[in-house]
């Protein structure tokens, strides 16, 4: 048996009957051939959620009739990925596991060793990408919060948002503290605030760049005795936040 599937709409209007269109319309009508009587849930992807029933089909467009409404409260604490900009994919690879995965914001951020740069339009169409890769992963993962993808973040403005979290983590190679043991050694777990994570690059974090962080307050923590790449460092460690602090027990 599936799950129902998730459209989005910007806003939920208070309606009994909703129309979806233009492409999400499209999706639903074409390529999901949904039919009347079908269930399907509605989002704005700020917590809001519609469960609807298929009333009408057209070509590009389809009527939803809403049998409940439901708000999905913002989770506790909230996690933070910091993800350097990485060559090719990897960077939206990124961006889809960590928004299956849960987290709740993710902030781009071009590292001393990225070999990626976001500059001018090359960067606001990069930008847009990951925008558009949690979107579809956040629909893919029935999710009703979808996350947010930051702008671009220098590094003073890691630092200054690691200085500000309720717990802040950089994940790195050559740490001697394990991330699975961190529910034993801060208390209370889990911690109030949020939680923020830094993944660095292909090259890794500078030492500079790690200098910085930790002088602000971070933890550098490794996974374990394998490197990661960039593009999965992060959803593992998510996973890790994710279970520890109860986030996946409801």
């Amino acid at each position: 048996m599936t799950t129902t599937p998730v459209f989005h709409l910007a806003s939920l209007p208070a309606v009994d009957v909703l129309t979806l269109d233009g492409p999400e319309g499209r999706h639903a009508a074409t390529v999901r051939r949904l039919r009347v009587g079908e269930r399907l849930d509605v989002t704005d992807g700020a917590g809001g959620l519609a469960h609807c029933e298929v009333a009408a089909v057209r070509r590009d467009e389809l009527d939803c009739r809403v049998l409940g409404r439901a708000h999905v409260p913002e989770p506790t604490p909230r996690i933070v990925v910091v993800q350097a900009l990485a060559k090719g994919e990897r960077g939206e690879l990124a961006v889809e596991m960590l928004t299956e995965a849960g987290v709740d914001e993710i902030v781009p951020w071009p590292a001393a060793r990225s070999v990626v740069r976001w500059e001018g339009e090359r960067g606001a169409r990069a930008r847009a990408r990951w925008v558009a890769t949690a979107a579809e992963a956040a629909k893919q993962s029935r999710r009703a919060r979808w996350p947010v993808v930051a702008e671009p973040a220098r590094t003073t403005t890691v630092r200054d948002r690691l200085a500000t979290a309720g717990l802040a983590l950089v994940l790195h190679e050559t740490a001697t503290v394990p991330l699975a043991a961190l529910p034993g050694r801060h208390e209370p777990w889990p911690p109030r605030g949020e939680i923020a994570l830094v993944v660095g690059p292909e090259g890794g974090i500078a030492d500079e760049e790690l200098a910085v962080f930790e002088k602000a307050g971070a933890t550098a923590v490794r996974l374990g005795p394998t490197v990661l790449r960039t593009s999965t460092a992060g959803v593992a460690a998510a996973a890790v936040l994710l279970a520890a602090t109860g986030r996946w027990d409801g």
